[in-house]
Formats: C-alpha cells, sequence, structure tokens
C-alpha cells in the first residue's frame, strides 16, 4: 500500500484566464517534474507505464483498455440534463452496493466517478463538498475520497475557491472556464490516474456519471475506455426523448453496449391521500415505452416522484440508505415504490453486467 501524500494544486493551473498553452488540469507536479515535462514539451508529467492513452488517430485503430483496479465499467448518461440523472447515478451505486457479487457471494464493492467537468454533482450528492484535496500515492495516483463506504472522485474536489472570503474552501461557485483540449486531458487522467484499490482489492464495478448530451466527454470514454454497461436516463416528455435518441445513436456508434433505461419522475403517488392513484405530472410514459421497443432497449424501472429523494440529495447521502420505516413515513407508497424500483433496476444490471456468456 502507498503511503498517501497531499495532492497540492496551484491556482494558476486552474485560472479561467486565456492561457498561451495547457498545463495539466489536475496534479500540480513538483518544480523538478515540471521543469523536466515542460523541456520534453509534453503538459502531462511522464510516468513510465501508466500513462493514459491518447485520442486515437486517423493513422491507427482505436485502442481501449479498461480501468485499473475496476471490474466492471457502468456509465450512466442521459440526452438532456435536468433530468435527474446524477441522483439517479449515485442511487444506484448504492442499490448496487447493497447486492452480493454474483460470482463470489461477496457484496459488491462499488465506486462512483464524476465525469461533468464542467458541473460536477457528486460532491454534493455524497456530502464532501469541502472535503478538501485527495491525496497521492508515493507514484502520483490520486486516492479517491470516501463517504457512506463509497470511495468517488470528481473534478469537484480538484478546483480551489475562487471567493477569497472563503473560509472553508467552498468552491461552488468556482466555474471551470476550459477548451476542449484541457477537458480531454481531465476526462484521461480521472480515468487512468486514480487508485481504486484498497487493502489489495479493486472494484468491482465503477459508476460514471456522464456530463449530459453528446459532446467530447461521452465520446472520449466510448473511444479509449472498456465500458460494459450504460444506463439512459430520461423523463416523460417528448423534448427529453428526443435527447435520448440522440444520445442512444452516439453510444451504439462508439460500440458501448446499452444495458437499459430508467424513466425518472414517471408520475406522483400523493402521500397523504386516500388512493394511490399515479399522478403524471409530466405527461404519460406512452411515448416513452414506444422508443424503447422500437430501439429494443429494456427499460430497468420507472422512478416516481418522490420529494425524500430530492432531500436526500440536498443532505449529501443516499435515498437507498434512509430507514424503511422513515421513508414510509414521509414519502408513502410513493417513496417505498422509488425504493423497490430502484433495487430491481440494480439486480438487472448486475445480472447485466455479469450474464454468463
Amino acid at each position: 500500500m502507498f503511503a498517501p501524500r497531499r495532492l497540492g494544486i496551484s491556482r494558476r493551473l486552474f485560472s479561467t484566464s486565456p492561457r498561451a498553452h495547457h498545463e495539466n488540469p489536475l496534479v500540480r507536479i513538483d518544480s523538478n517534474l515540471r521543469d523536466q515535462s515542460l523541456k520534453e514539451g509534453q503538459g502531462l508529467p511522464k510516468r513510465g507505464q501508466s500513462q493514459a492513452p491518447q485520442m486515437p488517430r486517423k493513422s491507427g485503430p482505436i485502442q481501449r483498455r479498461p480501468i485499473a483496479n475496476v471490474d466492471k465499467v457502468l456509465a450512466v448518461a442521459s440526452g438532456k440534463g435536468g433530468v435527474g440523472k446524477s441522483t439517479v447515478a449515485v442511487n444506484l451505486a448504492f442499490a448496487l452496493a447493497l447486492r452480493k457479487n454474483p460470482q463470489t457471494g461477496a457484496s459488491l464493492r462499488v465506486g462512483i466517478l464524476d465525469l461533468d467537468i464542467f458541473g460536477p454533482s457528486i460532491p454534493t450528492l455524497m456530502g464532501l463538498q469541502n472535503a478538501g484535496e485527495p491525496a497521492l500515492t508515493d507514484i502520483g495516483s490520486i486516492l479517491p475520497l470516501t463517504n457512506h463506504g463509497l470511495p468517488c472522485m470528481s473534478m469537484g474536489f480538484l478546483i480551489r475557491s475562487t471567493n477569497p472570503a472563503s473560509e472553508d474552501n467552498d468552491n461552488t461557485d468556482t466555474p471551470i472556464v476550459w477548451r476542449g483540449l484541457m477537458v480531454q486531458k481531465a476526462v484521461q487522467q480521472l480515468l487512468f490516474d486514480v487508485d481504486w484499490s484498497k487493502n489489495g482489492q479493486g472494484l468491482d464495478v465503477l459508476v460514471v456519471d456522464m456530463p449530459p448530451g453528446t459532446g467530447d466527454v461521452p465520446l472520449t470514454l466510448g473511444q479509449l475506455v472498456t465500458v460494459d454497461g450504460a444506463v439512459i436516463v430520461s423523463t416523460p416528455q417528448d423534448v427529453a426523448l428526443s435527447d435520448v435518441r440522440k444520445g442512444i445513436a452516439m453510444l451504439r456508434k462508439v460500440s458501448v453496449p446499452i444495458t437499459g433505461l430508467i424513466l425518472n419522475q414517471a408520475y406522483y403517488l400523493c402521500p397523504g391521500c386516500k388512493t394511490n392513484v399515479p399522478r403524471y405530472l409530466f405527461g404519460k410514459p406512452d411515448n416513452f415505452h414506444k422508443v424503447a421497443q422500437r430501439l429494443e432497449i429494456p427499460v430497468l424501472g420507472e422512478l416516481p416522484l418522490v420529494e425524500g429523494v430530492s432531500a436526500s440529495a440536498d443532505r449529501g447521502s443516499s435515498y437507498m440508505l434512509n430507514n424503511l420505516a422513515s421513508v414510509e413515513a414521509s414519502d408513502g407508497e410513493g417513496g417505498l415504490t422509488w425504493r423497490t424500483n430502484m433495487a430491481r433496476a440494480a439486480e438487472q444490471i448486475a445480472g447485466s453486467l455479469w450474464k454468463t456468456t
């Protein structure tokens, strides 16, 4: 086990002002390594054979590789922002962690990687907003931060506050203003320079919270990493379904297997009403199921709109960890249905990731 050392991040490296060249966006290397790196004309420090692969060129085929100390990679994506993808990703990670490995019978070891560079949500959802900078191993790998028993890594852990009056280094309002090359470097380091091992064991599943849309980050993940499955999150509105179809087409274009769809905020069950009749606040899911059937993608579950899910997320905790009695008392049948459907979705996903070939 490598002894960790603290990760020092220079404010200069995260400056939002224009620069003449790109620097390493994540790791501040010491002066000797930095001078050597600059002499060699490279922005990222050399570390033997552990460098992230480069984006494929026209002269060669796409080279994919697994993430070190990770058995399965599960991407959680959405074609459109604002559908609750990050909240679903975190709760799905905990739902998987509550399950057993189909092959070994041991509890699944699950981690969360936030690849939303411009709008990272995992620090808030995991209760780690001001947790400080991650440590490094002796060879320079980034050690993930852990809360509620799950390790996680996010760009939100690696940026400094731009508010000089902030006493707790609150970087919530700090924007990341980078061009594509800087984003690509950051994504590659988050993918390949994080040490997910603990006590000699790696992860069974790494849940990757993707940014919405079909931009550089999903393309980089699909081209450079062996992805074992993808879950697409949507809401019932037609405007969201239109972007879902584009996201599915993009993932298929880079040969990422799509495990299934999750319909979030599908309906509302009034906790104080005498009858539990679903109220379709955002429209009935008929078009959603038609799209899933036409594209031949299974629907993993429909999650109702539940107040407690949002409240738990704001507290930095997973709704899957709440006591069932308190869930029923506060959110009624809707809360219990949400928990049940999320657990069933996790069961289907685990079965797909470790299906017998």
